[in-house]
């Protein structure tokens, strides 16, 4: 008896590297995607600007917060629940040791060129990791350079082309684009280019998201 055609799906994740539930996001997807084996998965990263004022030298966190929460006393206060859902998560979240808002066109830039190696979900997954657990300022172009090399870009080629304005135009106009098509709030998980799925969804929901899509795609005719 031949075996049925293995499915294949294409997801696109609309998310910015200094969004909490991103980052969680993130987790929950891969976990998901290690419950599926039935459905090969092709997952595409996308820029999004959480916080498109900050300016690209970045600000400081206490100013950061204060304009967009008020105060950091207000941000400490919603913070708790975010802190306690990434730790069930597995995920080492210490927003207490930012100490500097980037702007993040650099870092959409940088999980742009990873993409072309094959390498944008590790990229991504670097420059979270040095956010959210306060082991990096993502407004220090060096560190974004070491970041660059520990996912597999040259370190002077990369440092050259953050100098410049390479792919800015580019990275811009893709967030853009996300915003006009109705992203509003990330991560968004776009199933096969026609399906939607907004927020950190629970894993088994993903997976299960995932598993119908491919399968109502491929039970469709050929065009």
């Amino acid at each position: 008896m031949t075996e049925p055609a293995r499915k294949s799906l294409t997801v696109d994740v609309v998310s910015d590297v200094v969004c909490p539930w991103c980052y969680i996001g993130k987790k929950r997807l891969e976990d998901a995607l290690a419950e599926i084996d039935d459905v090969d998965v092709t997952v595409r990263w996308h820029p999004f600007f959480l916080n498109p004022w900050v300016p690209r030298e970045g600000i400081s966190r206490e100013d950061y917060l204060t304009k967009k929460f008020g105060s950091v006393a207000a941000y400490n206060g919603m913070a708790g629940r975010v802190a306690e859902t990434a730790a069930a998560e597995g995920l080492l979240y210490r927003p207490d040791g930012v100490r500097r808002q980037p702007n993040t066109l650099d870092c959409h830039r940088l999980i742009h060129w990873a993409a072309a190696i094959g390498r944008a979900g590790e990229m991504k997954q670097k420059l979270m990791e040095l956010y959210f657990r306060g082991e990096g300022d993502l407004t220090d172009r060096e560190v974004l350079v070491e970041a660059a090399a520990a996912c597999g870009l040259d370190r002077d080629e990369t440092r050259r082309r953050l100098a410049g304005d390479e792919d800015v135009e580019l990275v811009s106009r893709q967030a853009e684009q996300a915003a006009r098509a109705g992203v509003s709030g990330v991560p968004t998980f776009i199933l096969g280019g026609t399906y939607g799925l907004s927020g950190a969804q629970p894993a088994e929901q993903l997976a299960a998201a995932i598993r119908q899509v491919a399968a109502e795609l491929a039970a469709q005719p050929p065009q």
